[in-house]
């Protein structure tokens, strides 16, 4: 202990740098996990959160209440999670080479502000521009192409449209994060791969690839605390809550949401919330030690 506060004295400046961010992190991300007790009370507005009564575990049989509903939002939380995270990394890595290999400099700077323009279009400005392309009789994709579909009555279509429109707004911010660490590649590695005759797809295989892979396992390690929880506002407010798309659409979080609105019992997404949290980190606990018996130096901790 004598050795924690000398290394925290030695160290000084750096913890005062650190501090602001710290305090903000902890009032932000910890303090309000004290709110999970929620969980396991009947929650009464008048008696606040900790004076209100014990409930056990009632809120959580809530959730599974309906034991097709439960089954189906599940398999959609993880089928969509694979799917997202499949296509979105391998998009992420091809897209963040691809740029790094440009030769016009300034259109790859130009590229890479284009690409993440949408990260910060909030869900509530998309859903008016995927109505824009979907609307049945003032669809732009209806009306350019000739054609009479009603996306919004037919759940087939909405994985691939939720695929497209997650991809357009996330894939810019990855590769971002990769094109970070393909900058910090050293440049002499490739200068003396191409006097040994490799050629670009080869020094793309053989060095590139190869330095990208710790930051994709990190990457997908840190995701896969993520595998029970989804985009809110992905699947809720772009299908417009559309309860014919349930079938493809619906997951944890929206279904949680529509409770919340009909119920007001905020046990309930409580208990939803612990669950989550609880499979998400057994989840990455779980990968961590895979990636560890594989490649230890990828592996969190």
């Amino acid at each position: 202990m004598r050795g924690f506060f000398s290394n925290i004295w030695k160290n000084r400046a750096h913890v005062v740098m650190a501090l602001p961010g710290f305090l903000i992190l902890f009032f932000i991300m910890y303090v309000p996990m004290a709110g999970l007790v929620m969980a396991f009370k009947k929650f009464d507005y008048q008696l606040g959160i900790f004076a209100s009564p014990w409930c056990g575990l009632d809120n959580f049989q809530f959730l599974i209440q309906s034991w097709k509903t439960f089954v189906n939002m599940t398999k959609n939380t993880v089928l969509y999670y694979l799917l997202f995270t499949i296509v979105g990394t391998l998009l992420n890595v091809v897209l963040a080479i691809a740029i790094d290999q440009m030769r016009l400099k300034r259109a790859a700077k130009t590229m890479q502000t284009l690409m993440i323009i949408p990260v910060f279009i909030s869900y509530a400005a998309v859903q008016f521009i995927v109505y824009a392309f979907l609307a049945k009789d003032t669809g732009l994709i209806n009306n350019t192409l000739g054609l009479n579909v009603s996306f919004y009555s037919k759940a087939a279509y909405w994985p691939w449209i939720l695929l497209i429109v997650k991809i357009w707004k996330d894939t810019g911010y990855g590769s971002v994060l990769y094109m970070s660490v393909l900058a910090g590649i050293d440049t002499s590695l490739y200068e003396a791969a191409e006097i040994d005759g490799a050629n670009k797809w080869q020094q793309i295989k053989h060095i590139t690839i190869p330095s990208l892979v710790p930051m994709i396992t990190v990457m997908l390690l840190l995701s896969v605390g993520n595998v029970m929880r989804s985009d809110t506002g992905l699947f809720y407010q772009v299908t417009r809550n559309n309860g014919i798309l349930y079938s493809t659409t619906q997951v944890i979080d929206s279904y949680v949401l529509g409770q919340i609105f009909k119920s007001s019992n905020f046990g309930f997404p409580a208990a939803t919330s612990f669950f989550q949290s609880v499979v998400g980190l057994l989840l990455m606990l779980f990968a961590n030690w895979a990636v560890r018996k594989i490649e230890p130096e990828n592996a969190l901790f």
